[in-house]
């Protein structure tokens, strides 16, 4: 009996690691927003670094989806999401001041695109659907550094928000630029990083549980002790991509 134990602990151990490095098919849906014309010419200069196509492939992103993106910046990621998403499915943007490019879509697409002017650690959608997913890119180090209204730490907070608006069964996506083993949460204001371990962590301290992480934006040759905006390493540092799951 204990054999037939350590050959199903090594089965399961097998297949982690297959779900770690295995890539992802790119879905029709995904291809095409990559690829659309709308893009402007200064996104797609950076999907090199970035590869959308494989990180909406590990999201599942489809269309017809409803997902809250956290601290979009310029919108990257909300073009190629909206796109993927198509006329039936909705991105809306959290972000305490939204910059112009990312409100210069929203209104072009105002059929699937909403921005929501937000304090920081909430989620003050209106919609009473739930939502399928909650995404968030090179955000959680500076999520660490903020406070919310009551004096909370803002990465909890938004942990908290995004398990409250995601239906059961829905995901909560994670990237971020990663950090010395041991390090935690201990440079996310000087180096601009974050250990993957303490993300994980803390999001499964929320009531989520990790379902895979990607390998997609790794950069072994970062050495994880330069400043993520340095010449040199910007672009290229080392990222982790973590999808966590709402219990259903």
């Amino acid at each position: 009996m204990r054999g037939r134990h350590v050959l199903i602990g090594a089965a399961a151990l097998a297949l982690a690691t297959v779900g770690l490095s295995a890539a992802t098919p790119i879905p029709a849906n995904i291809a095409a927003a990559v690829a659309s014309t709308e893009r402007p010419d200064f996104d797609k200069a950076r999907d090199a670094d970035r590869k959308p196509a494989e990180m909406l492939a590990f999201a599942g992103v489809k269309p017809g989806m409803k997902i809250v993106e956290l601290a979009p910046g310029q919108g990257y990621y909300t073009r190629i999401l909206s796109l993927a998403v198509g006329q039936l499915g909705k991105v809306t943007g959290i972000s305490g001041r939204p910059l112009n490019a990312v409100n210069e879509w929203a209104q072009t697409h105002s059929q699937v695109v909403t921005m929501d002017d937000a304090k920081p650690g909430t989620i003050p959608v209106q919609s009473i659907e739930k939502f399928d997913l909650v995404w968030t890119t090179m955000n959680y180090h500076d999520f660490k550094n903020g406070k919310t209204a009551d004096g909370g730490e803002a990465a909890a907070a938004y942990n908290a928000a995004a398990f409250e608006v995601l239906k059961p069964g829905g995901a909560y996506l994670v990237s971020d630029h990663d950090t010395a083993k041991g390090a935690g949460a201990t440079v996310t204001s000087t180096l601009h990083r974050i250990e993957a371990a303490t993300v994980i962590k803390e999001v499964e301290a929320a009531g989520f549980k990790l379902e895979a992480q990607s390998n997609i934006l790794r950069h072994p040759t970062d050495d994880h002790t330069v400043r993520v905006v340095e010449s040199g390493i910007r672009g290229k540092t080392d990222q982790f991509v973590l999808l966590f799951r709402k219990p259903k």
